[in-house]
């Protein structure tokens, strides 16, 4: 199946007390702003522990890098924590040229994002 420009799906599990979102598609201009608005209403639910799956991201806009500051700024405001985990490799470059892999806690499995709560 292929996404429709701007389509993206988000799912979420619970894992030890962290919800993981499972983000597939594009995070850009169009997208974004509904991806963020779901997650800001999770953590205004209280999850102040958030991973993202970036294994099935295919790109990233200035829209998505700024959605990813915004929601690690929120969470930090509530002594919460953001990691990303299973980055592609064209997604990695972006956060890289930009200085994101510098802010934003990445690691390369799910398993290592979770131990990075703890």
């Amino acid at each position: 199946m292929a996404l429709m420009e701007g389509a993206i799906e988000i799912s979420e599990e619970q894992e030890h007390g962290i919800l993981i979102f499972h983000i597939k598609g594009r995070l850009d201009a169009i997208s974004s702003p509904k991806a963020e608005k779901k997650i800001f209403e999770k953590i205004n639910d209280g999850h102040y522990k958030l991973l993202m799956d970036f294994s099935e991201v295919s790109y990233l806009s200035s829209a998505g890098m700024r959605m990813l500051l915004s929601t690690s700024k929120k969470l930090k405001a509530f002594s919460g924590k953001l990691v990303l985990c299973c980055v592609t490799p064209n997604v990695m470059d972006v956060l890289k040229m930009s200085g994101f892999d510098h802010v934003l806690e990445i690691t390369t499995s799910k398993e290592l994002a979770l131990s990075a709560f703890h």
